[in-house]
């Protein structure tokens, strides 16, 4: 079965946080705590989201994070990519350091590309603005009251 790794959940946990409190810059501390993550992993997320410049940092007594753009433009792709690395179902197309036992006699791994591009199209059509739409990942207080009260 093909499935997204644990650290890919919690990077869309992350940037769903920093998607709710945009106006804010957010300690790794708060982010964490947001999003039921033990601070260590939340750290290694925020780093490796940082590194693929889909959230920004500023140091400092006021510093924190915050998402480096919209999430209507941030695609599933991206998130992937910036956690596991290149979208690939194989070993022999993804640059892998071991190379397949059988690789000079396979005809599929050009096929494989196909598969591959694919998917990374797929991913790369659905944005976080829309797995996030119309569920409140985090809401405020006020709103979850609000929301409460309403049903």
């Amino acid at each position: 079965m093909l499935r997204l790794n644990r650290m890919t959940d919690y990077a869309i946990l992350v940037l769903g946080v920093l998607h709710s409190r945009q106006d804010s810059l957010l300690s790794s501390g708060q982010i964490a705590e947001a999003a039921q993550l033990t601070q260590a992993t939340a750290a290694k997320v925020i780093k490796a989201l940082v590194a693929a410049d889909l959230v920004r940092t500023q140091r400092g007594i006021r510093g924190g994070c915050q998402l480096s753009r919209p999430v209507s433009r941030i695609s599933i792709a991206e998130v992937v990519e910036a956690i596991e690395g290149p979208i690939a179902l194989t070993a022999c197309v993804d640059g892998a350091e071991e190379p397949c036992s059988v690789q000079q006699g396979c005809f599929m791994g050009g096929n494989w590309n196909r598969v591959n591009t694919a998917l990374r199209e797929a991913l790369l059509s659905v944005s976080l603005a829309d797995l996030f739409d119309p569920v409140t990942l985090f809401p405020d207080p006020a709103s979850a009251q609000q929301i409460q009260t309403s049903t």
